[in-house]
């Protein structure tokens, strides 16, 4: 039966009567009535409802809890990214940010009373709400603040994040970030009822919220006390917005979104200063856990002149407390192996209480940190966790050391797949050279070999793949070409369209050019540009793994370093092992003649090393040059070395052609000698 239009009326009005009061209870925390009454209101709601389906909306303040478990969390792709902050960890860096932000402006005087917009820094989960036309349609994790998970069905049980927007004037489209954590009192209770039913308990308030964000099933989440504290705004269309932080926040908060009340403008460094005393002398009896606190230059127009680096603002600084820190001992050394095949030591540990939780293991970071630091398995060692940081360990206690301890050294094979290890001169991290074929690097090898710049296989997404992969399905790329439409089509979420289409991408990415094979291989610092250049010069994929690092280096934008990449590549027995299964499996391409440097030229048979800062080339367009004029460059300094060229700040090389009496030559001298 269809409801008249004086029941949609009342459905309507008890909706806003109940938007309007959950926003004076959780944002305002000025309730106007008692709870009995707005339990009323709600109920009354829920009974109007249930008697008219067909009047429920996704944004009724009923429907925050109703969705079905989900199977798995989907991702999202922010259109805006979700930036990290840079941190200070002490008075002078605060104060360089300072001085580097009023530099930046072009201020004279040091910038004394620079507007800045501080608020504590929540120990929770960054979250990202998109709102569309004032409906809540999208929640999101951070994620690594390009990619995050879809957690709508869970924000959509959290009481203080409106279901729709109140007011108006927002944008059309308008996605605002902030801080999803749980208040201390609602962890205690959660946890006094946990083990009073003789459930697991919380180890603390932050890891309860991002485990609560990340349930399947959003009727756990809704038991979770949660809240959040909006406290920027990313993605706007069709609208505008104050000229200043500070007023963006209270905006928001007048169309219903929770915002700290901790938040302040303060003036200078000096102001900055003395907020954080404030909020650090208040800290244990705030009602949530903080680690520090964030300040932003309050001027959106002065934000927009400062820009971005690398994946932070320079408008904007977390501020961090104290880590804390405790003792223990380590127990093992090992190397763990990311999806880059980079290697990073890691201590085992005499578990321990820091931060909140029970550590056992902490970064090294590389060999050369393990090395400063001296750890050896059963020392005693300060271990730090900062917020959410890694724990890490800080130093060793020598005085605890016991006798007849072993130096810890990097390991020649990879300890997953035993392939040899290879460590740049120069470069701190050491990798595994079996990147098609090394099961810690395999799903990141695997996306990048399909990616669209590479055999470009439309259909095969990165969680199809890392399904294929846990499943042991797809060893190495030429497994790829083994999936049939049957296996496929019984896949969720697949279907047999679906499973046809991406047979059929398969079956033409076998055919494709050099450049994209070599892109595709994932060699590393070998990117789209260079493995043109490679392609183009050698014109077969015999020719370049035949080739020495100095015919490599010959290769137009090839220095040492990425010779080096690609020789270690193509020596991994392992690899040659992929590429010959990838050429029976189909994959081919068209040979092309080397397109090589001048074989007669005025700088033929002489081999030059490039060092320092010339006056008007780029080291790239001298090696160029010498190449067109059929020289040969090379990357170190040798007794067949025939002409160093060197420009400011040489440095070593410079000293060592001088010791081995090689003939050093100047910009200009460079030119005379190759006849421009």
């Amino acid at each position: 039966m269809n409801a008249s239009a004086a029941i949609r009326k009342k459905v309507e009005s008890l909706r806003e009567q109940i938007r309007y009061h959950n926003y004076r209870y959780h944002s305002l925390d000025d309730i106007e009535i008692p709870d009995a009454e707005y339990d009323r209101l709600v109920r009354e709601l829920q009974e109007l409802e249930e008697e008219h389906p067909e009047l429920v909306t996704d944004d009724s303040p009923t429907q925050r809890v109703g969705a079905e478990p989900s199977s798995a969390l989907a991702t999202v792709q922010h259109r805006l990214p979700m930036l990290s902050l840079d941190n200070a960890f002490s008075e002078d860096e605060l104060r360089d940010f300072h001085a580097r932000v009023a530099e930046k402006l072009e201020f004279e005087d040091g910038a004394p009373d620079l507007r800045y917009s501080a608020e504590p820094k929540l120990d929770g989960a960054a979250v990202s709400l998109l709102y569309e036309d004032g409906v809540l349609v999208r929640g999101a994790t951070r994620g690594d603040g390009t990619t995050g998970e879809d957690i709508t069905h869970n924000v959509r049980t959290i009481q203080s994040v409106p279901l729709r927007l109140l007011g108006e004037g927002f944008p059309r489209t308008l996605e605002v970030r902030g801080e999803v954590f749980m208040p201390r009192a609602g962890f205690e209770a959660y946890n006094k009822k946990a083990r009073q039913a003789g459930e697991k308990t919380f180890v603390n308030p932050r890891n309860a919220a991002a485990g609560s964000l990340r349930q399947l099933d959003p009727r756990l989440t809704a038991e979770r006390p949660l809240d959040m504290y909006v406290y920027s705004v990313g993605l706007i269309d069709e609208g505008g917005l104050p000229d200043y932080h500070s007023e963006v926040i209270k905006l928001l908060q007048a169309w219903g979104l929770k915002t700290c009340p901790e938040s302040r403008v303060v003036n200078g460094v000096e102001g900055c200063l003395r907020y954080y005393e404030d909020i650090g002398a208040r800290r244990d009896a705030l009602g949530y856990d903080i680690d520090g606190v964030v300040y932003k230059v309050d001027s959106l127009a002065m934000q927009r002149e400062l820009g971005f680096i690398s994946r932070a603002p320079r408008w904007a600084i977390a501020h961090k407390f104290p880590a804390q820190e405790e003792l223990t001992t380590v127990e093992a050394v090992e190397f763990q192996v990311g999806r880059t095949g980079a290697l990073t030591p890691v201590a085992r540990l005499a578990p321990v209480f820091v931060g909140g939780v029970t550590v056992s293991n902490a970064t090294l970071h590389n060999i050369d940190e393990l090395h400063r630091k001296d750890v050896r398995v059963g020392d005693t060692v300060i271990v730090r966790r900062a917020g959410d940081v890694i724990p890490e360990v800080v130093k060793v206690v020598m005085s605890r050391r016991p006798s007849k301890t072993r130096r810890v050294h990097l390991p020649k094979l990879c300890p997953v797949c035993r392939s040899h290890v290879e460590r740049i001169d120069g470069e701190a991290v050491a990798r595994c050279t079996g990147g098609l074929y090394c099961k810690a690097q395999r799903a990141e090898a695997l996306k990048h070999f399909v990616s669209r710049k590479a055999l470009d296989v439309d259909g095969l997404g990165a969680k199809l793949i890392e399904q294929l992969v846990a499943e042991e399905r797809l060893s190495d790329p030429s497994d790829l070409f083994r999936l049939g439409r049957e296996e496929l089509s019984s896949r969720e979420r697949m279907g047999d369209k679906s499973a046809d289409n991406l047979v059929r991408a398969i079956d033409a990415s076998r055919s494709t050019t050099l450049a994209r094979f070599l892109y595709a291989l994932g060699i590393r610092e070998v990117g789209e540009a260079t493995a043109t250049n490679l392609a183009s010069y050698f014109g077969s994929l015999q020719a370049i793994q035949d080739a020495s690092l100095d015919e490599l280096t010959q290769v137009p934008d090839v220095g040492p370093i990425v010779a080096q990449r690609v020789r270690s590549f193509f020596e991994e027995q392992h690899n040659l092992d992929v590429i010959e299964r990838l050429l029976e499996s189909g994959v081919y391409w068209a040979e092309s003649k080397p397109q090589q440097v001048a074989e007669e030229g005025p700088l033929t048979g002489k081999t030059f090393v490039i060092t320092g800062t010339l006056p008007s080339m780029t080291r790239d367009e001298a090696k160029a040059l010498i190449q067109r004029q059929g020289g040969k460059v090379t990357g170190s300094v040798s007794s067949k070395t025939d002409f160093l060229v060197a420009g400011a700040n040489a440095g070593s090389k410079l000293a060592k052609a001088q010791s081995l009496k090689v003939k050093v030559l100047d910009e200009a001298d460079l030119l005379e000698l190759a006849a421009v």
